[in-house]
């Protein structure tokens, strides 16, 4: 019951992350809902190889991806419909027989960080000086460094051009650094 409380503890965050890189506060609140109930029934399955608020954003992160790539491929089965006059054969081919989406590049998982980044604090300090970027830009960036998008898919999904997402991301990563560097390393101590 502790971790149930816990895990419903997170959803505040859950949710301020879904909506800044949803941009839709009602799919937002279902993707945070469902990462929740997914959580929930697979408690059993958490190893505690990391930290349980790291495991859950993990869903919630998987969840945000299929999001985001479904509303993308919402838009081409109306357009593929078009051309070949046949709705019903066009929807039935994006599906394996089993009723999935089929597979298309899926997300890697993290393995082991490293202990810094494991601490409680520093997170609380990443998330601190996240919020203190642009919402534009922390939104770029979170898609570019969480959500492992590659720069064309997040160009396509916030139609930008890929040389003002990589200053996007060179600045955010500057102020995060610089950031960090007063915050949590101190003057000096940064290994970057």
């Amino acid at each position: 019951m502790i971790v149930a409380d816990q895990i419903a503890g997170f959803r505040s965050d859950l949710l301020r992350f879904a909506r800044l890189q949803l941009r839709d506060d009602h799919l937002a609140e279902d993707v945070v809902q469902e990462t929740l109930i997914a959580a929930l029934a697979a408690v059993e399955d958490f190893a505690g190889r990391s930290a349980l608020k790291t495991w859950v954003f993990s869903i919630l992160r998987n969840r945000i991806i299929d999001a985001i790539r479904m509303r993308n491929r919402s838009v081409n089965v109306s357009a593929l419909a078009e051309e070949d006059g046949s709705f019903e054969q066009t929807f039935d081919a994006l599906f394996k027989a089993n009723g999935h989406w089929t597979p298309v590049n899926k997300p890697s998982t993290w393995e082991d960080p490293e202990e810094a980044l494991r601490q409680r604090q520093f997170w609380a300090v990443f998330d601190a000086c996240l919020n203190h970027l642009p919402a534009n830009s922390g939104r770029v960036f979170m898609m570019r460094e969480f959500l492992d998008f590659d720069v064309d898919e997040i160009c396509a999904e916030l139609a930008i051009s890929s040389k003002n997402c990589y200053v996007i991301l060179h600045r955010a990563r500057h102020r995060l650094r610089g950031c960090l560097e007063q915050t949590w390393f101190g003057p000096g101590e940064s290994s970057c």
